[in-house]
């Protein structure tokens, strides 16, 4: 069913179906979080009443709505200076401050990643579309590091590529809370939304993908451990979500890591993205790269050097 101004619909199923389930098989080209805050706007109605997304379906229920047309976001160009690690005329390696967001949403239109790499190149991969020009794969706001980009649409179907298969080497650096007792460890625990905060990602069986992380321990101190994380699989926050269910959220994490003790008033997780490494789309030659993690976390790292 495609995208109407309009919607109608009286239920006839005896199958108690969640609203946001039955609004999503119905309307197939609107994503999922939208149809959520559609719901909470009221703009669809159950019986005439405004309910919850989660509200239970029963037959001869009268379901109506209206969806909006989206207003389209205007991606331009700012003049932000960029730490580029190493580009041809194939890839981009930028190495992104913390802070920074990667890509144009509703509620980051100006100042992110992408806009400054439209004002330093305009020949970008396309196949993400107009926000997201070039990018093969992201990193949180707050955390730091190395990001791949592409200037092509053969680079990018390349680089993608490699994502999928788990053959782009990918290291983290990160400060998380209390004393990992085992030198090192892997974490292979699927990953999926979190059942009840649905802005979170949590370890679970349900709708989850596989997730896998090794991890060694760098420095240990009394309350904090610096570790390195090697990703096998690439699950949206992976290693907040996968350090948080052994019990060592990062230092920082507004998300995973509340309640947490931040002596540091680190705002942010205390992630970085150390070291990348890939075939080159075009000549087939394995490049590695890799940035020290930036001011802040050496700060930290520093005071807990000298007990703090």
């Amino acid at each position: 069913m495609s995208e109407m101004n309009q919607f109608f619909y009286t239920y006839q199923n005896e199958e108690h179906r969640r609203l946001d389930v039955f609004l999503a098989a119905q309307l197939t080209t609107v994503s999922r979080s939208r149809i959520t805050a559609l719901i909470k706007e009221k703009r669809f109605t159950v019986n005439g009443k405004g309910v919850k997304a989660g509200y239970a379906l029963t037959e001869g229920d009268v379901i109506a709505g209206e969806i909006p047309a989206e207003q389209p976001l205007a991606v331009t160009p700012a003049a932000i200076p960029l730490d580029i690690v190493y580009e041809d005329h194939d890839v981009v390696i930028v190495n992104k401050p913390r802070g920074m967001v990667v890509h144009p949403a509703p509620g980051s239109k100006e100042n992110t990643l992408v806009n400054a790499l439209i004002a330093h190149c305009d020949d970008l991969s396309g196949i993400n579309g107009v926000l997201r020009p070039g990018i093969v794969h992201r990193i949180d706001k707050d955390t730091s590091g190395l990001l791949l980009v592409a200037k092509n649409d053969v680079a990018h179907n390349s680089l993608a590529q490699q994502l999928k298969n788990h053959t782009v080497h990918r290291i983290y650096e990160a400060i998380v809370c209390g004393a990992v007792a085992e030198p090192q460890g892997l974490i292979d625990c699927p990953i999926g939304r979190h059942p009840v905060e649905r802005k979170k990602m949590a370890v679970t069986e349900k709708n989850s993908k596989r997730a896998v992380t090794h991890y060694l321990v760098l420095e240990r101190f009394a309350d904090f451990t610096h570790i390195e994380a090697r990703l096998e699989t690439g699950r949206t926050h992976q290693i907040r979500v996968h350090m948080k269910y052994i019990g060592h959220p990062l230092l920082g994490d507004p998300v995973y890591g509340k309640g947490e003790k931040n002596p540091f008033h680190f705002a942010g997780q205390a992630l970085h993205a150390r070291t990348i490494g890939f075939l080159h789309p075009v000549s087939g030659e394995y490049l590695e790269f890799s940035v020290a993690p930036p001011g802040d976390m050496e700060n930290v790292l520093a005071q807990l050097r000298k007990g703090y």
